[in-house]
């Protein structure tokens, strides 16, 4: 299993523009791929699902954990993390 943290920087946060274009791009990879907000200490939720990754409640400048358990786990991290990193389609606050 692969993880890494990345902070949102979307001034809205991952409403859901952006929350779709992630969950779009965690459902290319073969592995399976969970969000967490740290922020509020509940359990990861799946990536490939939009209606999970909106319930989130992920807000500007909270800090997620991206993972993912399975064949092309580092890659999709990879992905996920940079894709988070350029904003998922929308201008960076």
């Amino acid at each position: 299993m692969k993880s890494r943290d990345v902070e949102i920087r979307n001034p809205s946060g991952l409403h859901a523009r952006p929350a779709v274009l992630f969950v779009r791009q965690a459902t290319t990879f073969k592995s399976s791929v969970t969000l967490q907000n740290l922020a509020t200490g509940k359990p990861p939720v799946d990536a490939k699902s939009l209606i999970a990754v909106l319930t989130a409640g992920v807000l500007a400048g909270t800090t997620v954990r991206i993972a993912a358990d399975g064949e092309d786990e580092t890659q999709a991290v990879a992905h996920l993390k940079a894709a988070i990193e350029g904003g998922l389609g929308e201008p960076l606050g």
